[in-house]
Formats: C-alpha cells, sequence, structure tokens
C-alpha cells in the first residue's frame, strides 16, 4: 500500500520536507494539530501541555501499558496562525538527537480537501540521515493515517 505521506530528503541537506494531503477541510485539519483532545488520539501520547500561541510550550508523554514513560517530547512555539502556520521547536528527552526547527503550513485545496507541508530541520546532516533509519517514514504515516480516520468520525 502506498504511503499517503510524502518525505522528502535531498542528499546533503538537513532538512527533510514532508507533505500529505487529507481529505478534510483545512479548519478540521488545523484542530487536528491543536485540540489536545484530538492530538492525544491520532498520535497516541498523553498531552501535557499545548500552549497554541507565539512564546506557548508543548509538552507530550506515551507511557507502556505498566504505566512507565517511554516517550517524552517538548518544544516552544515560535509562531502561531490560525489555519495557516505553526513553527515550533521538537525535542525528544533521553534521546541522541537534539532539538530541531519544525515548520508546520496548512493549505486548503477545496472546501473538503487540505495540504500540511512540514520542513524539519536538524541539525546537521548526519542527524537528519540517522533518524530516517529508524521507523519515521511508516510512523509518521501511520500517524496521519489515524489522524484522518479519527477527525471523519467527529466530522
Amino acid at each position: 500500500m502506498e504511503r499517503k505521506t510524502k518525505i522528502n530528503a535531498e542528499d546533503g541537506k538537513q532538512e527533510l520536507l514532508i507533505t500529505r494531503e487529507f481529505d478534510l477541510p483545512l479548519e478540521l485539519l488545523f484542530k487536528a494539530y491543536i485540540e489536545p483532545e484530538i492530538v492525544a488520539q491520532w498520535m497516541g501520547t498523553k498531552v501535557i501541555k499545548l500552549e497554541n500561541r507565539k512564546h506557548g510550550s508543548w509538552q507530550f508523554e506515551t507511557s507502556d501499558p505498566k504505566g512507565n514513560v517511554v516517550f517524552q517530547a517538548n518544544g516552544v512555539i515560535q509562531e502561531f496562525l490560525p489555519d495557516e502556520r505553526i513553527t515550533r521547536t521538537f525535542e525528544m528527552e533521553n534521546s541522541p538527537f537534539p532539538p530541531q526547527l519544525e515548520f508546520l503550513e496548512f493549505e486548503k485545496i477545496t472546501d473538503s480537501t487540505s495540504r500540511l507541508t512540514m520542513q524539519i530541520i536538524y541539525k546537521s546532516v548526519a542527524l537528519r540521515d540517522q533518524m530516517l533509519k529508524l521507523p519515521f517514514a511508516q510512523g509518521i504515516n501511520m500517524a496521519h493515517n489515524r489522524l484522518q480516520d479519527i477527525v471523519n468520525q467527529l466530522n
């Protein structure tokens, strides 16, 4: 099955360009990134904090069935333009990866479809390439598939 979330990694660049078209109106796609209850569902994580404003911060945490924390991530929102753009840092705690910078752009295609474009900038090409060796591509595609399904149920 073809992955709907496309990842472009140009040789020698320390960035990824990720694009996905959704069968969702722009407003609902954007809402899926800013409503803690919806984020928690499609990301499969607990939203500790999500301050959707310039200089706001966010924090997510995932636990295993026994309650042990297995993933923690946090960052600061640098720019927040409703239904247009979110610029934020992303840092995984207890990981060899330093913080990265993410530019999320939301675009209306038609009244019922929209596009998300994410540009992620890593500290180095080597770190970006290391991330690509992980099951990152399939993970983000699965998360975006869940986003589509969950928001369709709300629609």
